[in-house]
């Protein structure tokens, strides 16, 4: 028997939507009913214990989707993923007004014209500029001086006429200035096509070569260069391929294969450009492999043996290695070897470990080294001179802020390029001299209409989780907001891969503060903002602490008198997707509403499939589910698993048809599981969007309209209309 789906078709939502004029809309919207989907019993059974899936069914498989003439099933799943978007559009019918005076908002202070602050290459400089109204960047060089006519190398809104996402990356020149390599996604499922661009003629060279990580290194002899082939089924980057110009790619051969399926690999160059690198990696450890840049046909040699739980990064200078690592050193330590003797043996301290600080890169020149730090939830950068022995910290003069080196190519140099922002403080790119300790602002980004930062004011708080660790936050709220429970509030959180949640200036959310909303971002265990154990306090068997963490912070913006649970919300995507679904399940009463963007939330079946991508790669990071003690933690906190009879806040969830990190299938079983089983009346839609993946929408303009209607989204639920 034909199975059907139960749902209000699209054409009867734009009945509903069309009948409801602008005065009825309120009344009208909560009998618009969502769709029902329908349940299948799928047993899952591991570890001697059975799930009964009833949404299994949703999933499809590549070939399905990709399929031009479609079966049952994915004809079923596609029309109830529209029936979804249409309940959305028809709940939020409602606030189309207010969507499109955030968007003009949002879109009104970016600078249409503008240009990135150039830089120094083998000869040229360098720069991004982007022109009145379109949509995608304009990549160009100027030979030997800035007064030097234009080159463009890559004008990105011609390449994207046509598709409905499309996505560069990879750009890197040959030694010789004359061939540009890059690589295209027009599909959002992370498989780049290579292309190679002769810039003398301005014509493609070769063959494109697609199922790529999107990374060309070329070596020095301007003919060969080398690139990451994925695995096609799990999207693993598994080979390094070596290219010569001239050759046909068909009969390209691996020069390394990472058999490992918890590894990635990929290939880079060194500053010194004296050595080409292969790297693999997986959630605890890394290695390298090392070859002379100038004998491409070579054989790699590995640079240590791999050990488990040994990570490290390698810069080279000179005649020697610098090597950051955490052998013996949780927070990481430096260390320096010769680059004729580089295994583990010869290595030699140059900086200790530090119990209070943690080592996160360096950026060497020839007279002083940099190196970047964290403590106590700030980023710091200390200059040490390498002739003297003198070190000092450069001081940025804000509690909570964000500063990263930027492009430094030149190792003779006294000038340091960094990147700084906060809440408050737009992106600004700065020059400052090592040695005399000037520093020179070369750009900041410039809000159009007038920014005031003297108006809005960012604090470092600290809340009480429950087992007395103290949790930062950081936060912006516009001045003159009063701490009597009355403000709306959104709090966001990560607390994954030890990826650090680290405060930034974000030019939209002006339209969230201006209309009285406090912004807090809540820094969890499971990032790195507080040194390595940091990030081992928040995963494997400790997850939860991620989860209890974030409530903490949400109490305390409450205790605090910030807010209340009426006017809470919360914010988090992929892995921060499945710290909301966490968080509902746990303490659904603290929040008023709650999006979760791409959420992870299917953890248990999604780690047990090791043909998904990104799974093998993982199992350090959330465990593996074929482990009982594993599996049952896991269970213990997965959010589809947990799903149970209660009340739930309001809530939107998002995702992408072509997801290839987080499928769209979890989402999508999850709001139909909470569908079948919360027992409010409250806000719960889902928007998936067809056409793209994890990252979403493209485009520097239209990527804003999905921003807008998140926006309304909360923005109603507290109450403002406009």
């Amino acid at each position: 028997m034909k199975q059907v789906i139960r749902f209000i078709t699209p054409l009867m939502l734009g009945i509903i939507a069309s009948a409801c004029a602008p005065g009825r809309q309120e009344d009208k919207k909560e009998d618009i009913k969502p769709p029902v989907a329908e349940k299948k019993a799928h047993e899952l059974t591991a570890n001697g214990n059975t799930r009964i899936d009833n949404y299994y069914w949703m999933k499809l498989t590549d070939e399905q989707k990709n399929a031009e003439q479609k079966d049952e099933q994915t004809t079923q799943v596609i029309n109830y993923l529209n029936a979804e978007n249409d309940y959305l559009k028809a709940r939020m019918a409602h606030t189309e007004a207010l969507q499109e005076k955030v968007y003009n908002e949002i879109i009104g202070r970016i600078k249409q014209t503008d240009e990135s602050v150039p830089y120094l290459d083998n000869g040229y400089w360098y720069y991004t500029r982007y022109e009145e109204g379109q949509e995608y960047p304009i990549y160009c060089r100027k030979k030997g001086s800035l007064q030097s006519a234009e080159e463009i190398l890559l004008n990105v809104n011609e390449l994207a006429k046509g598709h409905s996402y499309y996505s560069i990356r990879g750009l890197n020149v040959s030694e010789d200035n004359n061939l540009l390599a890059y690589a295209e996604d027009s599909v959002s499922r992370r498989r780049y096509t290579i292309y190679v661009k002769d810039l003398r003629t301005g014509k493609l060279v070769e063959n494109p070569i697609p199922n790529t990580e999107g990374y060309v290194t070329w070596a020095n002899d301007n003919k060969t260069y080398f690139y990451t082939m994925k695995d096609s089924v799990t999207l693993r980057s598994r080979w390094i391929i070596r290219h010569k110009l001239g050759t046909d790619t068909k009969t390209d051969i691996p020069v390394f294969e990472e058999k490992d399926e918890t590894f990635y690999t990929g290939i880079t160059k060194t500053k010194s450009k004296k050595f080409l690198v292969i790297w693999s990696g997986s959630t605890l450890t890394n290695d390298y492999q090392i070859l002379n840049a100038n004998t491409p046909e070579g054989a790699f040699k590995s640079f240590s043996a791999r050990k488990r739980g040994v990570e490290y990064s390698i810069d080279h200078y000179g005649d020697k290695f610098y090597v950051v690592t955490n052998l013996d050193a949780q927070n990481f330590r430096l260390m320096e070897t010769p680059d004729s003797k580089t295994s583990i043996e010869n290595w030699k301290e140059k900086i200790a470990h530090r119990q209070d600080t943690l080592l996160t890169g360096i950026e060497i020149f020839k007279d002083y080294l940099v190196v970047t730090e964290r403590a106590k939830a700030n980023n710091l950068m200390r200059i040490i001179d390498q002739n003297t022995g003198k070190k000092h910290y450069l001081d940025f003069g804000e509690a909570a802020y964000t500063v990263y080196p930027a492009i430094n190519l030149e190792f003779n140099s006294e000038l340091l390029r960094y990147g700084y922002t906060s809440l408050t403080t737009p992106n600004s790119t700065y020059d400052y001299n090592m040695r005399t300790k000037e520093k020179k602002l070369l750009k900041q980004q410039e809000v159009v209409g007038g920014y005031n930062p003297d108006n809005y004011q960012t604090e470092r708080l600290w809340a009480t989780a429950a087992d007395g660790t103290e949790i930062p936050m950081s936060i912006v709220y516009k001045k003159g907001i009063k701490k009597d429970g009355s403000n709306p509030t959104l709090i966001y959180g990560y607390g994954s891969y030890g990826s650090s949640s680290d405060p930034y200036f974000y030019s939209p959310l002006l339209s969230m503060l201006d209309r009285g909303f406090v912004y807090a971002i809540a820094h969890v265990r499971g990032g790195q903002e507080m040194g390595r154990q940091w990030y081992e306090d928040g995963k494997m068997f400790k997850k939860k602490n991620t989860f209890t963490d974030f409530i903490a912070c949400s109490e305390f913006l409450i205790d605090e008198g910030y807010t209340t649970t009426d006017k809470l919300f919360a914010n988090g995507g992929s892995a921060g997707g499945l710290l909301m679904g966490a968080i509902v399940n746990m303490r659904p009463d603290l929040y008023k509403g709650v999006l979760a963007e791409v959420p992870f939330v299917d953890v248990v079946t999604t780690m047990l499939d090791e043909s998904i991508p990104l799974t093998t790669g993982e199992f350090d990071e959330w465990g593996n589910p074929k482990n009982q003690e594993s599996y049952m933690y896991m269970l213990e906190y997965s959010p589809y698993d947990q799903v149970k009879a209660q009340n739930y806040p309001n809530m939107m969830v998002t995702t992408g048809f072509h997801d290839s990190q987080v499928q769209y299938w979890e989402p999508a079983k999850w709001v139909a599981k909470l569908r079948e089983m919360k027992t409010d009346n409250n806000l719960l839609v889902m928007r998936t969007n067809m056409e793209t993946g994890h990252g979403g929408t493209t485009g520097r303009f239209r990527v804003y309209k999905e921003l807008a209607q998140e926006y309304a989204f909360f923005l109603d639920l507290a109450g403002i209309k406009n």
